[in-house]
């Protein structure tokens, strides 16, 4: 198991300060960032800055490269992402980077939540950097991103893997969407042939990632293997890039990719098969 992808809490301590290094906290919204942050940490807001305010989809090249010079970050810049709700949308950041071609990028392990339970400290005051001039890639590096088109194709291969890792709940079509969400599909239940494994299952009380060993036995146990070609799903793509980092810079999967448009795009499709 690769922790290269990870630094620590106390990493985060002593480098947080250090000139190529940039503290990123990206949360759905700047709620959590506003009422205290660590100390020298930019924020992203994953509904207006990370997604195209006019087109269902990631930011492209050029907003990714605009986004970067903005945050004062340079090609040479280690990129150190946290947030709330386990880094959820940390880890949808570090999936956009990839694409993108921003490789020196790691995430906190264990968010604001490893953060706050060991007392470290909070702050208010928000950091002011040098706008940089980031060129941009001219396009997305999509290799670890699938769309409908390749789910559809994938179904009923045995060389290929589904892994929804939303709620039992949300799988059985019993619910759309957790309580309070408000992006929903058109119909309830899941992808077929997919195996549920919730992303929770894959980290510790403290929010961190549970051990190899763990990790292996989750997701093998449930045919998800490293031999596959594999496809990770949610309702809206930021849960299932949690999973992703895991299979995919944790365990050293070599063909994973996340499905961003999710639930919500393909229980909306008109004539694909759902499973209930």
């Amino acid at each position: 198991m690769s922790r290269e992808a990870l630094v620590t809490t106390e990493w985060v301590a002593d480098h947080k300060n250090d000139s190529n290094v940039r503290l990123v906290e990206v949360d759905v919204d700047t709620t959590a960032y506003d009422s205290g942050h660590i100390e020298g940490a930019i924020t992203w807001n994953w509904t207006t800055q990370l997604n195209d305010q006019v087109r269902r989809d990631v930011l492209s090249a050029d907003q990714w490269a605009d986004l970067l010079s903005k945050s004062g970050i340079g090609k040479d810049t280690l990129i150190v992402l946290y947030g709330d709700n386990n880094n959820w949308f940390a880890a949808f950041a570090y999936w956009q980077l990839k694409m993108f071609g921003h490789d020196n990028v790691k995430l906190m392990d264990g968010g604001r939540k490893k953060w706050e339970l060991e007392g470290r400290p909070f702050v208010n005051a928000v950091p002011s950097y040098p706008a940089t001039n980031y060129p941009s890639t001219g396009k997305l590096n999509e290799n670890i991103r699938a769309h409908q088109v390749d789910v559809y194709a994938a179904l009923g291969k045995q060389s290929t893997a589904l892994v929804d890792v939303r709620s039992p709940q949300e799988f059985t079509g019993e619910v759309i969407a957790p309580p309070g969400m408000t992006e929903t599909a058109q119909r309830g239940g899941h992808i077929p042939g997919a195996a549920n494994i919730p992303w929770g299952k894959a980290v510790n009380e403290d929010g961190t990632f549970k051990s190899e060993e763990e990790l292996k036995a989750l997701y093998e146990g449930a045919g998800i293997t490293p031999d596959k070609d594999v496809i990770a799903y949610c309702r809206i793509g930021e849960r299932s890039s949690h999973t992703w980092f895991v299979l995919q810079e944790l365990l050293g999967y070599k063909n994973v990719k996340n499905y961003d448009g999710s639930w919500t795009e393909w229980g909306s499709m008109v004539g694909v098969p759902i499973e209930r």
